[in-house]
């Protein structure tokens, strides 16, 4: 089956582990730069936590590059956001998670935004202070 509708890594993750797991990966961390491991390794990993043990091994083969000495090593990811919800509900999301003292990186997953927007937020709140008009804080 064809996931056009997803961006392209979700449409991947989509295609080897499931949709169920792609969907799963684009809330708990889309907008956040993830490493994928070459292999998934024992014991706990954000990875394993969030999809199951089998569909993580299938994500990590998947994304897994060849090195020079014929061994594996793993990739870097941005996961792209997915279908996280309205635009509005995002920012009020974030603007509480950063009042709660959350860092960027914990804001942008409980907002599903970007840490770059996160950052962001964050600046202009401490320039600015927080305002009610989320226009003026994005």
């Amino acid at each position: 089956m064809t996931y056009t509708w997803l961006p392209e890594v979700l449409a991947e993750i989509a295609d080897v582990a499931g949709l169920d797991a792609a969907l799963k990966v684009a809330e708990s961390f889309g907008g956040t730069r993830k490493q994928v491991p070459a292999q998934v390794p024992d014991g706990p990993h954000w990875l394993t936590d969030c999809v199951g043990r089998r569909a993580a091994e299938a994500i990590c083969k998947h994304f897994r590059q060849g090195t020079a000495s014929g061994r594996f090593g793993g990739a870097y990811l941005t996961i792209p956001l997915g279908p996280a919800g309205t635009v509005a509900a995002a920012r009020r999301r974030m603007a509480k998670a950063l009042l709660d003292g959350k860092s960027a990186s914990e804001a942008a997953r409980i907002a599903g935004m970007t840490e770059r927007t996160a950052y962001r937020a964050r600046s202009r709140a401490r320039n600015r202070g927080w305002d009610d008009n989320q226009d003026d804080m994005f």
